[in-house]
Formats: structure tokens, sequence, C-alpha cells
């Protein structure tokens, strides 16, 4: 429960311990100059949160948060925690070193955030010690919630995991290296450890276009994603997570087939499209988000074009 001071009390609805459903991860909006545009940003925002999502992840690694400074990001929060007028509940990113991820979660918490998804401290490699002695520290900074996000070279063993799921507000393990393995055997510790009574730790897909890991991931014990895909294309996104909740093998295997596949296959093309293209996606669907920032470069107009007809071919699949 946030209650630190200069922030508003966490309504028991928008806790990151209650996350259910398709998790949105909005794209963060600039002007013309390059500048945060809170007018475009909320109106993306509140536009996704009509389709019903089950959170938002605000200034995340979708949202460009290593390229936003540090008044940019507390506003890129606030405005997200008033568009979602405690509807849902608003993860802020954060990252980078102890330090300044505690500034970080400070910003946060007086935007009115309800928790942080924390990203890898890059560049920094103390082993396991090293992660235990990071992760603690912040999470002793903050009353926020936390989610700990495995990636690129930062990974996690099992033993350490089970350790700091017993620190009160760490409560999420998100997974973005694609593991399996690694990813059971912490699910298995994490479980066999856990005291009856015990809040249990929520689990995460964070794989580029999670949907086409997710049923994998989902018969590991892993039952929640994000889905990029959902800024531009909710009714895509929304009709995979509901065949995957209702076992609808089909539906499941003809998006698969017709578009996530051939998505993340043009995703491949290029560096940083992962967060580029998905960006040029959603100024097609309409939102005023402007364009990303260096170092990411705009995505050729002819794969954006190509993603169009993709989706395009899904929707007819879909009728």
């Amino acid at each position: 429960m946030n209650t630190r001071e200069g922030t508003n009390p966490v309504p028991p609805s928008a806790s990151p311990r209650r996350l259910d459903g398709l998790l949105f991860f909005p794209v963060t909006a600039f002007d013309a100059d390059g500048r945060f545009a809170p007018g475009g940003y909320r109106e993306h925002v509140e536009a996704r949160i009509a389709d019903g999502p089950g959170a938002i992840f605000a200034a995340c690694g979708t949202g460009e948060f290593p390229a936003l400074a540090p008044d940019e990001y507390e506003l890129c929060v606030r405005t997200a925690v008033a568009a979602a007028d405690s509807r849902v509940p608003v993860i802020g990113g954060c990252g980078y070193g102890t330090a300044l991820a505690k500034e970080y979660a400070r910003a946060a918490e007086r935007a009115g955030a309800d928790g942080l998804l924390v990203l890898p401290p890059y560049s920094a490699d103390g082993g396991q010690d090293g992660l235990l002695r990071h992760y603690t520290a912040l999470a002793d900074s903050t009353d926020l919630d936390l989610i700990l996000y495995q990636r690129d070279s930062t990974v996690f063993t099992p033993e350490t995991v089970v350790e700091l799921a017993q620190v009160p507000n760490i409560v999420g393990f998100k997974d973005g290296r694609g593991d399996l393995d690694l990813m059971l055997r912490i699910v298995s510790a994490v479980r066999t450890s856990r005291t009856p009574g015990e809040p249990e730790l929520l689990f995460f897909n964070g794989m580029p276009t999670a949907e086409m890991t997710q049923p994998a991931y989902r018969a590991i014990g892993v039952p929640l994603y994000s889905s990029a895909v959902f800024c531009f294309a909710p009714d895509i996104a929304l009709a995979f997570h509901g065949a995957l909740e209702k076992g609808d093998r089909k539906t499941v295997d003809t998006l698969i087939d017709e578009f996530f596949r051939p998505y993340v296959q043009l995703r491949h093309k290029r560096p940083g499209y992962a967060v580029s293209l998905v960006k040029a996606a959603t100024r097609a669907a309409g939102h005023e988000v402007g364009a990303v920032r260096a170092p990411l470069t705009e995505p050729d107009p002819e794969h954006v074009a190509e993603l169009l007809a993709l989706l395009d071919r899904a929707r007819a699949a879909l009728a």
C-alpha cells in the first residue's frame, strides 16, 4: 500500500498485487520539436484505458525510459496517473544504479504511481550478491511495490529470486530473456519456498511480442504478459488474450500464423523496431505520439506499410 508522504493512498483495486488482464505499455508522446507532449500522451493512454487493460506501465521500455530526462519522467508518470484516475494501477519504469533508481522511485511516488517496474542496472555486474544489494536497497527506500525485470545481461538464480521474494514490497518478477528452463526453475523454487498464507509472487512474460511465447510461458506458471501490439491494435491483442484465456487454440494459432509470426519477422529487420515500429504503427492508428528519440531511428515507410497490411490480414482472418 502506497502511504508515503506526498502521494495518494492506492485504492485496493489499484494495487499491483491485483494485476490481471492484458498489460498496457504506452509509447511516450513527443511533439514536433522532440519535447514530451502531455496532451498526446494522455489521449493515447485514455484511448487504451477504454479498451480495458489490466494496468498501465508508464515510461518503461516501450515508453523509451532511457531517453527521458528525470523531470520528463515524473511528468509522464503523473500524466498516466491522471488519465487512469484510479481505474487501473499505474506502474512507472525505474532503472540505472541504486542511487539513480532511488531518485526515480521518489519521482514515481510524487507522481502518484502504484508501483515500479525495475529495469536492470546496466553496465554493472556484481553477481548475485550485487543484485540482492541493489534490489533490497531500492525496496527499502520506497513504499511502492516493485516488479523486478530479468533481461539482457542481468540473470537471476532461483535462489536469489527466492530471497528477494521475502522482501514485502517486491511483488513480481518479469522475464525478458526467454530461457524457459531457468524460468521454470525460478517459478518452482519460489512456489516451494512460500509459506502458506503468504502473498504469491507475480510472474510476467516480458519478451518482445510476448504473444509468440505466452502459450509456453503460461504452461510453466507465468500467466501475465505485456502486449506492445495493444498500443496500436487493441482488437487483435485482446482477441489473442481472450482466446488464450478460453483455451481457444484455433484462434491463437490463426493469429500467430497470420499476424504475430510475420510481425516478429518484420520487427527483426532493423535494430530498435521493438519500439520504433510500435510507435509508427501507433501514429498510423491516429495517435499524435511523434517520433522516437535517439539513439532509436524511425522505421522505413515500406516496413510500416507492411505492418498495416498484416493488421488487415489478421482482421480478415478473425472476421
